[in-house]
Order: structure tokens, then sequence, then C-alpha cells
């Protein structure tokens, strides 16, 4: 009797996984689109349920749990998916990476204006809790704590002053941008050489002496 050879096999195994791939990215990419046309049809994020959303994409809710553990988890994940991807270091110092951040910003706050469906999930988003918390800890406090390696590598580089704490180095640099692509609606973020004059603008007064 013929049998299947080890090589045979593993070839099976392989196109195997090379078919149920595409089929689960397929399947991610029509739930984070069927998340935001409901939002962009007025749903709220309150509104949202697993099996509202699974009928609009057009798959079982088991897809989905497979996936996240609850609502809050994949729309932490939709809304990153949104945003501005973050920068990769640069390679050309700390200054470099410190405006390479702070632009990074700038091209958040733009995109926060210009989608709405961004727009909304932020506005929303500080009313449910638990979501908020989810996006705080998922998103939020890992790139507070690159930015803060960041300061302290341009300490060590001599960019910025030792002497001073990091947390409020941080503040110091960050929080102009925060303030206006965040709390400012109207302030002009379109200048691309707005990130390296305020960068600039803080280290002349924050190098060491």
């Amino acid at each position: 009797m013929k049998t299947d050879s080890p090589t045979a096999d593993t070839g099976q195994a392989c196109a195997a996984t090379r078919r149920g791939r595409p089929r689960s990215e397929a399947a991610e990419q029509a739930i984070f689109t069927a998340v935001e046309d409901l939002m962009a049809g007025g749903t709220t994020m309150s509104e949202l349920t697993i099996e509202g959303i699974a009928t609009a994409a057009g798959v079982g809710k088991a897809t989905i749990y497979r996936r996240w553990p609850n609502k809050e988890a994949l729309l932490v994940d939709v809304v990153s998916r949104l945003e501005v991807p973050m920068p990769e270091p640069t390679g050309e110092g700390a200054r470099a990476d410190l405006i390479e951040m702070v632009d990074y910003m700038r091209r958040r706050g733009l995109a926060k204006r210009s989608r709405w469906v961004l727009k909304a999930a932020f506005g929303q988003m500080h009313s449910l809790p638990e979501l908020h918390n989810a996006y705080r800890e998922r998103v939020v406090k890992p790139r507070r704590e690159a930015g803060l390696a960041l300061i302290r590598r341009a300490v060590d580089e001599g960019v910025l002053r030792a002497d001073l704490d990091p947390d409020l180095l941080g503040d110091l640099l960050m929080g102009p941008i925060l303030y206006r692509s965040i709390l400012w609606d109207d302030s002009d973020l379109e200048d691309p050489d707005l990130a390296r004059a305020m960068v600039d603008s803080v280290l002349q007064g924050l190098a060491p002496r």
C-alpha cells in the first residue's frame, strides 16, 4: 500500500498554512472595516456589540473571540490601527529622534482631525473607563516609556541637562505638541518644520551648561 512521504506531509502542511493565513488576514480586515463602517454610520463605541460587529463583518462571533478576549481589546486595536505608526529611530542621534517623536505627534494630530472615525473614538473613549484604561495600558504607556528612554539617551549624549527629572524633561518637550494636537483643535499643525522648531527651542534652554 502506498503511503505519503514525510516530504509530502510537510508540503501539505505548508500549503494548508499558506491557504489559512490569507483567510485569517481577510477576516481580521473585515472585522476592522466593520467597526470603522459602523462608527462612520453613527454607532457609538458603547453601542457596538460583538454580535453586531460579527454580522457586519460576515464572520461568526467565535472568529472575533479567537482574536480578542472582549470588545475593549478589539476597539483598542482598531483605534491603534487608525493612528500614525510610531517612528523608528533615525540613527542620527538623540536630537534627530526627538524631532521625529514630536513630528509623530504632529502627524497624529493631523490624522485625528482628518479622520472622523478616529476623532469620534478619542472623543468617546473617556466615557468608557474599561476601554480608556486598556488604551492607556496597551498604547499610551508603551509610547511614554519609549519617549522617556529617548530622553535618557539625550541626557547620556549631553543634549539635555542631567540634573532634571526625566519625566519633567519629557513633559517640557512633549507638552507643547500635545497641547496643540489634542487640546487646541484650531492650532496650526501643517508646518513640517514645527517639530524641529519646538525641539530646538527647548534644547536651547535645557542644554548642559
